[in-house]
Parts: C-alpha cells; sequence; structure tokens
C-alpha cells in the first residue's frame, strides 16, 4: 500500500462541482492499494500516519502528530500511485489491486485510522474527482507498507 501525505492548510474532494469532503487544517492521504496489499498493510499504514510527527510545537519543530495537534483527514484513492512508468510512455498498473479488492481495503484504512481517533473525510472510490490541495509547508511525504520509500 502506497501513500502520499501532505500536511494541509486545507484540502476538498469535488465530483461534477459538488464538494463531497473538505478540511481545514490536517493531512491529505492519497492512498493506492498493491495487488498484494492485507489488511496488515491498511494498519500499519494508517498507525503510521496517525503518528508522524508533522506539525510544528511550540519551538517550530516538526514534533507533534495530526493526534496531537487535533487537525482532520481528508483520504483520497489514487491507484495512479502503482502506475510504473518504467516501460514505454503509457504507465502500467499491473501491480495495482483489483477495484474490488482495493475499495475493501481503501474502507479498513479509513476506519483504522478513526480507530486512532482521527476525523476523516473522504473521496469517493473509482470516481472522477477534483482534488484541491493547499499544501502546507511544504510537507509532502512517501509511505509505502513494504518500506520501499
Amino acid at each position: 500500500m502506497r501513500s502520499v501525505v501532505q500536511r494541509v492548510s486545507r484540502g476538498e474532494v469535488r465530483i461534477e462541482g459538488k464538494t463531497i469532503g473538505e478540511i481545514d487544517c490536517g493531512l491529505v492521504v492519497l492512498l493506492g492499494v498493491g495487488r498484494d496489499d492485507t489488511i496488515d498493510d491498511a494498519t500499519y499504514l494508517a498507525e503510521k500516519i496517525a503518528h508522524l510527527r508533522l506539525f510544528a510545537d511550540e519551538a517550530g519543530k516538526m514534533n507533534l502528530s495530526i493526534l496531537e495537534k487535533g487537525g482532520k483527514v481528508l483520504a483520497v484513492s489514487q491507484f495512479t500511485l502503482y502506475g510504473d512508468c518504467r516501460k514505454g510512455r503509457r504507465p502500467s498498473f499491473s501491480t495495482a489491486a483489483s477495484p474490488e479488492k482495493a475499495r475493501a481495503l481503501y474502507n479498513i484504512f479509513i476506519e483504522e485510522l478513526k480507530k486512532q481517533g482521527l476525523e476523516v473525510s473522504t473521496g469517493c472510490f473509482q470516481e472522477h474527482m477534483e482534488v484541491e490541495i493547499i499544501n502546507e509547508g511544504p510537507v509532502t511525504l512517501l509511505l509505502d507498507s513494504e518500506k520501499y520509500f
């Protein structure tokens, strides 16, 4: 399972001009599910993201997690995180999970974030979305449950 985690001052997801999910201060998580991913991968990433120290403390150092800061999470499915562009000009998505498996693990990931005590807004799985992100910092991290990065 892969994610792009961005610290944001604002995030919003729209479908056909209608807002379906939005947050102010917090994290936007773009989540891709791989063919071999399991519930353990979803649990690992949710726990990791909940406890990453990405927010400034009183001294201005990144020492506070989203839990400590009290921010929210906007989780958006994004299978293109499994796009392989090493050959040719068209990305291959052969290592991405099937839509059925990806939807199930995406939902488990969201529930695991909520179990950590986070307020979570979402995009809409397998829909064409407009995602607006106002990155704060900018702070952007790549996470992979297989720990490739």
